[in-house]
């Protein structure tokens, strides 16, 4: 009898165990929500170095589109916006330790990444493009047909655009992509093949050229980082892009920094 009630006993310390266990896992996919509402803030890392997503402005203060959607998500969710910088490097182990609650930064998803943080829904496009003077009609691909075209040596530009292009490009290659803008900037090469990032440096330098967004290339869109577990907060996101989907601002948004919109966005699994 009493060997019975010690393994009753024993049996309902590890129940307790596993309820405690259980309790705190639940516990923990709170903390971020939970710590953002009680203490009225979101930390948000950003670009400030990778226009037009994030970058300071002459009044030098931080603005673009990654930007404009960190106020977006602090202002819905009725707290106080503290902005962290970081870089392609860093961006990832920031909210990995959870140094900020949220990374949008042209974060892109791919099955690694996946592996170690979370992701919301797309927010933005993220591409690679045609660009050139608006004077230079260039409507479909055929088009580039005789042109020359600036780009990155080993670029993914100009191996997208060798598939769908006409065998009549001219390709001049450039050791990175500011080189290959700033000969598309001297008038050495009548298109240029590049991210929208590096396109909307060179606009903002550069708007004597009338430089325009003309052709896709490839989209990659980005998405809000999240740690892993964070499954609140990370709702909570979703909501608000959804809505913002549905209201148009996403569109507004990357009509004003992108010169396109939104578009059709991929939604989180």
């Amino acid at each position: 009898m009493t060997h019975s009630f010690s393994l009753s006993r024993r049996h309902l310390a590890l129940a307790v165990a596993a309820a405690s266990l259980l309790g705190s896992t639940v516990a923990h996919a709170q903390t971020a929500l939970d710590k953002i509402t009680q203490s009225k803030t979101i930390k948000i890392a950003v670009p400030t170095d990778y226009p037009p997503y994030g970058f300071v402005g002459l009044d030098l203060k931080p603005q673009g589109l990654d930007i404009a959607m960190a106020e977006l998500i602090a202002k819905q969710m009725g707290v106080k916006l503290e902005m962290v910088p970081v870089t392609s490097a860093n961006r990832i182990p920031y909210v990995q330790t959870k140094q900020v609650d949220l990374v949008i930064s042209t974060l892109g998803k791919n099955p690694e990444r996946a592996k170690v943080i979370d992701f919301t829904h797309a927010y933005a496009p993220f591409f690679q493009g045609v660009y050139a003077p608006k004077s230079l009609s260039i409507k479909s691909f055929d088009d580039l047909a005789g042109k020359t075209i600036a780009v990155a040596k080993g670029a993914m530009e100009e191996q997208e655009l060798a598939k769908v292009g006409p065998a009549s490009m001219q390709f001049k290659r450039y050791e990175d992509q500011a080189a290959s803008t700033a000969a598309f900037v001297a008038g050495q090469a009548q298109v240029l093949a590049t991210s929208v990032s590096n396109a909307g440096l060179m606009a903002q330098k550069n708007p004597q050229l009338g430089a325009e967004y003309k052709l896709l290339i490839k989209d990659s869109p980005c998405f809000v980082g999240v740690a892993k577990g964070e499954d609140a907060l990370r709702a909570k996101v979703n909501e608000i892009i959804l809505a913002a989907r549905k209201d148009g601002t996403l569109d507004a948004m990357a009509k004003k920094w992108l010169a396109r919109p939104a578009g059709d966005l991929p939604l989180s699994e």
